[in-house]
């Protein structure tokens, strides 16, 4: 018997022999973080497209968010329905990443140094994850029922590839956006055999508040303990 992620597979290959790769640049505005408004990075915006009155095969795949120096990296990752995410820890101190938002509720639970948890995503939605311990550790998973998608870079350049011809909604997630704004940014293109270059989209972030975050209890995060508090914390 075929497995059907082979068809799913070999159906990708065949709509690659005929795509095109599109292009395009996200400018951040009305934003509060300074980087931003010097212009050095626009990076961390999800940009998708999701075919019209189609459906292009989105194998799952593995993605990555890793621990170090008490921050997650990269920052924002966007996998498709039913990949697997591994959270290694690269830091000399213990981590508990968790999400109890509607995303997809997980806690990988209390981990030492030096090893790795892994999550399945298996549902459509924006997952925030954060650690239990450590209150200023934050990301922002992406999953996504669409193999065609891209994360912005620092310049605010984004690339999606193997995009095959045809009509698509073109849709956008950033962190520190209001829902509001990024709908009304949605909008159809068309994709020709040729590659396309998008005009650049401005992404505001007027409106955008903060909302702190609770642990994995609900509670009010207490004093962050000593590096060293916890058994086996490399020194």
């Amino acid at each position: 018997m075929i497995s059907p992620w082979r068809i799913c597979f070999s159906a990708l290959f065949a709509l690659a022999l005929h795509s095109a790769t599109v292009t395009g640049r996200i400018e951040l505005r009305d934003s509060r973080d300074k980087r931003v408004k010097a212009g050095a990075d626009y990076s961390g915006v999800v940009v998708w497209l999701t075919p019209v009155g189609a459906s292009h095969p989105a194998p799952p795949g593995r993605g990555r968010i890793v621990q170090q120096n008490k921050t997650f990296v990269p920052h924002v990752l966007a996998v498709t329905v039913g990949s697997t995410v591994d959270f290694p820890n690269y830091d000399p101190i213990f981590h508990n990443a968790f999400s109890n938002y509607n995303g997809q509720l997980f806690d990988v639970g209390l981990y030492a140094p030096g090893s790795s948890r892994s999550v399945k995503f298996t549902r459509e939605g924006v997952v925030r994850i954060f650690c239990n311990i450590h209150s200023s550790m934050s990301a922002v998973l992406l999953v996504l029922a669409t193999p065609h998608f891209a994360t912005s870079g620092r310049d605010g350049s984004y690339r999606i590839p193997n995009v095959p011809p045809g009509e698509y909604v073109l849709n956008l997630f950033h962190e520190r956006t209001v829902q509001a704004n990024l709908d009304k940014l949605s909008r159809r293109i068309t994709v020709a055999s040729d590659d396309a270059a998008l005009a650049p989209i401005v992404v505001s972030e007027s409106g955008y508040l903060a909302i702190p975050h609770t642990n994995k209890y609900g509670r009010e995060y207490g004093p962050e303990p000593a590096d060293s508090a916890y058994p086996g914390a490399r020194k």
